[in-house]
C-alpha cells in the first residue's frame, strides 16, 4: 500500500460525512506505518472504544469505511475467525465490525457487517509480521500471494455490501 497523508484518509471516507471526516481521529504515526506490508490501513478510535476506520487503495484513489463494533461478550464463544484475513483467534481477538452504509441507505439506518480481527492488523497476521493471542495461524497451501489477494477480494466485496 501507497503511504497516505492525513488529508488523504480525511478525504476518503465514504460512509459519513465531511464533517465527521474531519473530526474523526487520524493515527499520529503515519510516517512509522509499515506500509509495505499493509493492504489496507486500520485503527481503533482510543477516544471511543467502539469505533474503528480503514482505509483501502481501490482504483488508484482511498476509499475509507467508519466501523463500529460491540464490547466483547462473555459466553461460550472461544475462537472465533476473521472474515477478512481467516485468522483464528481466542476470545476478544475477532469482533463483528458493522459499517453504516454509503449514501440514503445509510441515513436510514442500513448497514453491514464482517467479523474481523479487533485490531485490525489482518495484512501482518497473513505475512506472518504479527503472532495472534492463539500462537500461530492455521497452515495454509495458498502462496502468500494468494492469501493477500483473498483477503483484498473478501475487503472489496464488504465494501461493495456498503454501495448495494
Amino acid at each position: 500500500m501507497r503511504p497516505l497523508t492525513e488529508k488523504d484518509i480525511r478525504g476518503s471516507f465514504v460512509n459519513c460525512s465531511k464533517g465527521e471526516a474531519k473530526r474523526l481521529p487520524v493515527p499520529r504515526d503515519l510516517d512509522e506505518r509499515p506500509w509495505d506490508d499493509l493492504d489496507f490501513l486500520g485503527w481503533r478510535d482510543s477516544g471511543a472504544p467502539d469505533r474503528s476506520y480503514l482505509v483501502v487503495e481501490r482504483d488508484g484513489r482511498p476509499v475509507g469505511v467508519t466501523l463500529r463494533f460491540p464490547p466483547p461478550q462473555r459466553g461460550f464463544l472461544q475462537r472465533s475467525m476473521c472474515g477478512l484475513c481467516l485468522t483464528g483467534h481466542p476470545r476478544g481477538g475477532v469482533s463483528l465490525m458493522t459499517a453504516r452504509k454509503a449514501g440514503a441507505a445509510g441515513r436510514e439506518g442500513n448497514s453491514v457487517g464482517l467479523y474481523m480481527c479487533t485490531d485490525l492488523a489482518c495484512s501482518l497476521y497473513v505475512r506472518c509480521k504479527k503472532v495472534p493471542e492463539s500462537g500461530a495461524r492455521f497452515e495454509e497451501s495458498l502462496t502468500l500471494e494468494e492469501q493477500i489477494a483473498r483477503m483484498t477480494g473478501n475487503l472489496f466485496a464488504f465494501l461493495d455490501k456498503l454501495n448495494a
